[in-house]
């Protein structure tokens, strides 16, 4: 009669923007002979995982070949529930059977290097690679905005920027594609008397 059991992720299937995908796990526990010596036990198969979700809502983190977590049995057959993802009756009279269980991931596991993490100082948003944000329309509702690398709007969605309040550059330029803010120079309005100098103010 199962309850509980530490497990190894063997295998993933599905995942991703998709509906909650399987494992296959291999429990940590070994078995014992009456000699006492270890034995390994089987795979366990086709084990749903768990995805924290509400409705269409949901924060999508796949398990990977190797995490470490959770394996909880149910106390009937489950296996109508798995195929129809609602009500059924159960399709044998087995109990707390290794045949029915869920996959609860997250312990033991390694130091992560993509993360999101809450401390009392703030919450970081970290990625090795890039982070990417899309929707029809993002606010940001914050008295300072500070960017510590290069800025870029590109783009079909976005042909214009709009700034309300004064624009301040330090040690740099503006440009309107090659026109520069503080090299530019104008044609004198009268004949012959050449090109303006630069801005001084």
């Amino acid at each position: 009669m199962e309850t509980c059991l530490p497990v190894k992720v063997l295998a993933v299937s599905g995942g991703g923007l998709a509906p909650v995908g399987y494992v296959d796990v291999q429990p940590l526990v070994q078995q014992l002979t009456v000699a006492n010596q270890p034995v390994s036990q089987g795979t366990i198969t086709n084990l749903p995982y768990f995805r924290l979700q509400g409705g269409s809502n949901a924060v999508i983190i796949d398990p990977e070949v190797g995490d470490i977590g959770l394996a909880c049995f149910a106390s009937r057959d489950v296996s109508g529930v798995k195929n129809v993802k609602g009500e059924s009756p159960p399709s044998s009279r087995r109990q707390y059977s290794l045949n029915d269980g869920f996959y609860i991931g997250g312990f033991l596991n390694q130091t992560p290097v993509q993360y999101i993490q809450f401390g009392q100082d703030g919450i970081k948003i970290y990625s090795p690679t890039k982070l990417t944000f899309e929707a029809p329309q993002i606010l940001i509702d914050s008295p300072i905005i500070q960017v510590t690398g290069n800025f870029a709007q590109t783009g079909t969605k976005g042909q214009h920027s709009t700034f309300s309040g004064n624009i301040v550059t330090t040690g740099g330029d503006i440009r309107a594609d090659s026109v520069s803010l503080k090299e530019h120079i104008h044609k004198d309005t009268q004949p012959g008397s050449g090109n303006s100098g630069k801005p001084v103010q």
